[in-house]
């Protein structure tokens, strides 16, 4: 047999293979060496020598460190403009006025700013990274394709399939990288720092801004400012909210963005397309890392579900505080 034959040999039972393992999952092989029981128990196939975490089971990585870390700037700086910002625009509601005197509302103005500016700060970070990716020739399927963030027929389809199985009229949606919603949920935050950002500007600056627009701006600016605060607020901790962590199979709390994996279940449930993609790829291994200790997992609980909370309890306190003299 000849060298090209024996390589032909090799891809295709490395595809026979991976369409194996996307019918009954990564299920560790009856003739493969230095398996550990553990390992089997859960279906990836593992190596002791290859993977240096014999007591931790290997998840598959979703979200890069760097994507971790902006998600969790954003999420501060939200919270943190939300609830500086939340008591001036009810600051007539009795209720308000109330919880106001245990707060230090003089620091809120300064904490509402540096938010401001941490902001502005991942937005334009975020832009220079797209860029950096662009320029080195990283970016490829960073416009179109089934890893893209641009919304495209599919996410159309995906939507009336998604109508059609909550009235049982057909099956569950398949999703590749990116849901539907994901990608609203991205494209929001460029419309909220655009949007709000500016406005804000207008009423930070208003002698700089005075010299180049009539007084009717600034009016206009602090409504804008204002009622598209509240919009972005009532999304985030309403329907952002549910979807990744309130739905029957995500509740209470989905830790994924934060600990940056899934187990092989999840990916297999949650993003159906990009896991026969992965497996059919003939590389799982570089898609793996070990799953989170205890302890980290306890650190990313308690950020979680303190954000969480944070975030119900302002929708309670807004709707309390219409109801309130």
């Amino acid at each position: 047999m000849t060298s090209k034959e024996k390589n032909m040999e090799h891809e295709s039972s490395r595809g026979a293979d991976a369409d194996e393992s996307i019918e009954n999952g990564l299920r560790p092989k009856e003739n493969a060496s230095a398996h550990t029981e553990e390992s089997k128990e859960f279906g990836l196939m593992l190596d002791e020598i290859r993977y240096p975490w014999p007591h931790r089971k290997p998840n598959f990585v979703r979200f890069s460190r760097m994507n971790r870390i902006m998600h969790t700037v954003v999420m501060i700086s939200f919270l943190g403009l939300v609830l500086t910002g939340l008591p001036l625009k009810f600051s007539e509601k009795e209720l308000v006025a109330r919880i106001a005197q245990y707060l230090p509302v003089r620091g809120f103005g300064l904490i509402h700013r540096v938010c401001a500016l941490v902001t502005f700060g991942y937005f334009f970070t975020h832009l220079g990274h797209l860029f950096w990716r662009i320029v080195t020739g990283r970016g490829r399927g960073m416009f179109w394709g089934p890893d893209s963030m641009v919304p495209q027929p599919r996410d159309l389809i995906n939507i009336y399939e998604q109508f059609r199985w909550y009235f049982f009229k057909g099956p569950k949606p398949k999703f590749g990288r990116w849901t539907y919603w994901e990608k609203f949920d991205y494209w929001a935050v460029f419309w909220g720092v655009t949007v709000i950002g500016l406005s804000g500007l207008v009423l930070w600056f208003p002698s700089f801004f005075a010299r180049w627009f009539p007084g009717w701006i600034f009016n206009l600016a602090a409504i804008i400012h204002s009622e598209e605060a509240l919009l972005a607020m009532g999304f985030i901790f309403t329907i952002h909210f549910f979807n990744t962590h309130l739905r029957p199979n995500k509740f209470p709390i989905d830790l994924v963005i934060f600990s940056g994996k899934m187990s092989e279940e999840y990916f297999r449930e949650e993003h159906p397309l990009e896991y026969e993609k992965v497996m059919r790829s003939g590389d799982v291994e570089r898609h793996l890392a070990p799953e989170p200790t205890p302890d980290i997992l306890s650190i990313y609980k308690f950020i979680g579900y303190s954000a969480f909370l944070l975030g119900i309890g302002t929708v309670l306190l807004i709707a309390a505080s219409f109801f309130s003299s």
